[in-house]
């Protein structure tokens, strides 16, 4: 694929410390030892084994509930990423060379694909980051009080904070780097483009969210059961209608932004400003009310997400740990080892939020176990919660 290989990647893939020639093909597995570093894997792990999990979660919901939502959010996440990431990686190859350049390069893991491109915990990274965002609010009771937009901006505000943990040390564990002077990348937040704290991080979970809850969601909140064929259609639209979302929820940025990076970064600030200004209060008086009993909304129940999630803060914070004092050494917003440090007090507050988050779903009434009572919903029908 060495035709593909533009300078700016080269150069991205040997600070990395690889180069096109050994990124290997279409699929590629490496020795997990043999990595830049030991966080590799580890991260690869924990995102990978998360991924699977929450897809035999969706799968038993299904099989036992008839609740297709979380497999249709696992798969629409899975077909949104296989919509924009190509573009991304090969950007001469689809005619987005001019508009995209070479934005990033991910450093190689033990296993990948597309030429050392697409590292499988990315794929993962994808259905399981959604799955705990979506599950929490949907835990809280946010989408049936709230509806199928306001639930969506609180899935993103979540899964913000989720992602940023992450993000902001991506850099400087060598997971990934980003091209400094690609315009789309244009304003960084310490280590991370603006764009991709807002976007990536909330917009696009918004969007997804907001797509499966139209869709599927809010019928099985009804009662409704679907057909296999029909979940197949609606999940492609899903994956296809969130794409859309991610271009369209950006564009007071990437219009109005137009030509300078200050007001760019400005509207970005803004729309993930908005973002939080609504979800907080949201989330906080739906766990008000579960908590008080005072919520009409039945309770339902996910205690993968419950623990999975715990787990996934517990690792952060490990790699975050470990990694503190090459931070704290960092000169110039630059480690000895010459890499690029993200921002520690945003992600605390990151930090802070998710576990807040998990508590929250772990302090408010648990929905009836498999097999036990049913409990009306919203609209007067009756729905099966799994605990």
């Amino acid at each position: 694929m060495s035709d593909h290989c533009s300078p700016t990647f080269e150069g991205l893939a040997t600070r990395l410390g690889f180069s096109c020639d050994d990124a290997g093909g279409v699929f590629e597995v490496r020795n997990p030892f043999a990595l830049e570093n030991w966080t590799l894997p580890v991260l690869e792990f924990t995102i990978v084994l998360g991924a699977v999990l929450a897809l035999v979660y969706a799968i038993v919901r299904l099989r036992r509930h008839g609740d297709p939502t979380n497999l249709v959010l696992w798969f629409g996440a899975t077909a949104f990423l296989f919509v924009i990431e190509p573009p991304i990686y090969f950007p001469a190859a689809f005619g987005t060379e001019d508009y995209l350049g070479t934005m990033f390069a991910h450093n190689v893991f033990t296993v990948d694909f597309l030429w050392g491109r697409l590292p499988l915990y990315i794929v993962a990274i994808y259905p399981l980051m959604a799955t705990l965002a979506f599950e929490i609010v949907r835990m809280l009771g946010v989408f049936r009080r709230y509806g199928v937009f306001l639930g969506a901006v609180c899935v993103g505000f979540v899964h913000h904070a989720f992602y940023e943990i992450f993000d902001q040390l991506g850099p400087q564990l060598r997971w990934w780097e980003w091209s400094l002077d690609n315009k789309v990348n244009q304003p960084f937040f310490d280590s991370v483009p603006l764009p991709s704290v807002v976007v990536f991080a909330a917009l696009w979970p918004m969007s997804l969210a907001l797509c499966v809850q139209f869709f599927v969601g809010r019928y099985v909140d009804r009662g409704r059961h679907f057909s296999g064929l029909e979940l197949v259609w609606r999940t492609v639209v899903v994956g296809l209608t969130a794409s859309v979302g991610v271009f369209v929820l950006p564009l007071p940025a990437t219009v109005f932004g137009m030509g300078s990076d200050t007001a760019r970064g400005f509207l970005y600030a803004a729309e993930l400003v908005a973002v939080a200004v609504v979800a907080i209060p949201i989330l906080v008086k739906q766990w008000s009310r579960l908590r008080a009993g005072t919520s009409d909304v039945p309770a339902y129940s996910n205690d993968f997400v419950r623990i999975y999630g715990a787990v996934y803060i517990a690792v952060m914070a490990v790699l975050w740990v470990t990694a503190l004092p090459a931070f704290l050494d960092a000169v110039d917003g630059v480690t000895g080892n010459g890499d690029p440090i993200g921002n520690l007090w945003y992600t605390i507050a990151c930090f802070a939020v998710a576990i807040l988050s998990v508590v929250a779903t772990v302090t408010v009434p648990r929905g009836p176990r498999e097999g036990g009572d049913r409990a009306p919903n919203v609209t007067g029908k009756v729905t099966q919660d799994l605990a």
